[in-house]
């Protein structure tokens, strides 16, 4: 892993991140910092939508413009969330659906970083995931 910028970077990351948000609805911004192998940082906002199931959460976006750019190694996501126009949240974990992209992406290990001093593991946070390893 190379892991060029600290965890408290990468989550003041995703706090800005956070400033791109499309909320009109919930009134819950939420950015994202994600870090890849490579040491590059892809970074991603929620955008609602008035039919609710096509939203797409910040984490989704930024693993999507990563994978997009040709990404497939990932070591760290960041995520902050709260209301809009507030500082985040101390702790805003990613939904269901978000940490079942990151299993299909990212090993056990994937560190989440979901606040300034709140960490844990894929593993930690979705322990009977659903994954690649079901099917083959």
């Amino acid at each position: 892993m190379n892991e060029m910028i600290s965890d408290r970077e990468l989550y003041l990351k995703a706090c800005e991140a956070r400033d791109a948000s499309y909320c009109p609805y919930s009134g819950i911004s939420v950015g994202a910092a994600l870090l890849t192998a490579s040491g590059k940082v892809y970074t991603g906002a929620n955008i609602e939508n008035s039919a609710f199931s096509p939203t797409v959460c910040a984490e989704r976006v930024a693993f999507f413009t990563a994978i997009h750019s040709g990404e497939r190694e990932f070591v760290a996501i960041a995520v902050a969330g709260g209301e809009r126009g507030k500082p985040a949240k101390p702790e805003f974990p990613p939904c269901g659906i978000c940490r079942q992209v990151m299993s299909e992406f990212c090993k056990k290990d994937f560190k989440i970083i979901f606040g300034m001093e709140a960490f844990s593991t894929l593993k930690e946070l979705l322990p009977h995931g659903f994954d690649k390893d079901f099917i083959v």
